[in-house]
């Protein structure tokens, strides 16, 4: 038996549209919540810091924020921010797939 006709015999499933949309969804949120969450407390901490008075206040959270997404990022706040970002659509997609499938196989019990 050659490896090409054992390639040809298996039988892959069919991927429904209601799964690949799930799963667009899944990865899509998952990915921009942890960017609009972390861009959002940039943007508010680095406001703080434009008041007089409080600016003193608002440099140590920014300076913190940065810190930790260089950290991810090589060097690099916005690729710490990507890097969190896909990791996150990753497991996002990963939890969707698990999902998807455990309802399926309790459908048929």
């Amino acid at each position: 038996m050659s490896v090409l006709s054992a390639i040809g015999r298996v039988r892959l499933p069919i991927v429904s549209s209601n799964f690949l949309r799930s799963l667009f969804l899944a990865v899509l949120l998952s990915f921009f919540a942890p960017m609009l969450l972390m861009s959002g407390s940039l943007a508010s901490t680095w406001l703080l810091t434009c008041i007089p008075g409080i600016g003193a206040i608002g440099q140590i959270p920014t300076t913190m924020l940065l810190t930790f997404l260089d950290t991810f990022g090589g060097g690099s706040a916005i690729h710490g921010m990507l890097t969190i970002g896909l990791v996150c659509g990753f497991v996002g997609a990963l939890f969707d797939t698990y999902v998807f499938y455990s309802l399926k196989a309790q459908s048929r019990l």
